[in-house]
């Protein structure tokens, strides 16, 4: 099964690279593609917002893990833009497709397992919960069931949109789907 780990953001409200920020030593891209690998996620298409990431990032990431690299075509447009440019690549054709952010620097290959589990046969997605809220950039989605939607030109969130689709919700801890937005979100 693919997935499409989004690290094209501009980490404006971090002030660093929140792709490169190290929690207990490992980066965060790193941490995020080793996750998805151990749920057998690949090939993981990563998309970056600029050429020169690739290396950057390329270079934290364990090698033996199968990467696919993809440059935005709007650069910074947001993930939906990111997302809906996956769903309409040929290459990127599949039943199902992960969605996985590169700040989640806690996640574990137990949530995907527990999305393609969850995932019921008339769902467009799986996503997780925190019992709070949704997490949408951490859904697997059906791409076929989702694309028309995106496409649409439906400006609300992301995790509007989805829950207006046939969706389950699985019930995660909320210390592994925690994002990093800021410098305090990694104390």
């Amino acid at each position: 099964m693919r997935s499409l780990l989004l690290a094209g953001g501009r980490s404006s409200r971090m002030g660093s690279d929140k792709a490169l920020i190290e929690v207990d030593g490992v980066a965060c891209i790193a941490r995020v593609a080793m996750a998805l690998a151990e749920a057998g996620r690949e090939p993981i298409r990563i998309a970056v917002a600029e050429p020169d990431a690739i290396e950057r990032y390329g270079s934290v990431i364990d090698p033996s893990i199968q990467v696919e690299w993809v440059l935005d075509a709007r650069p910074h447009a947001g993930p939906i833009e990111a997302l809906l440019e996956a769903l309409e690549d040929p290459l990127c054709e599949s039943e199902s497709l992960q969605l996985a952010p590169v700040d989640v620097p806690w996640i574990d290959s137990g949530v995907f397992a527990g999305l393609e589990a969850a995932l019921g046969e008339d769902d467009a997605l799986a996503m997780p919960s925190d019992g709070e809220w949704a997490h949408p950039l951490l859904a697997l989605v059906r791409p076929s069931r989702v694309v028309g939607a995106l496409r649409g030109g439906d400006r609300r969130p992301l995790h509007v949109q989805f829950t207006g689709m046939p969706h389950t919700l699985m019930l995660e801890d909320p210390v592994v789907l925690r994002n990093v937005n800021t410098p305090e979100d990694l104390e």
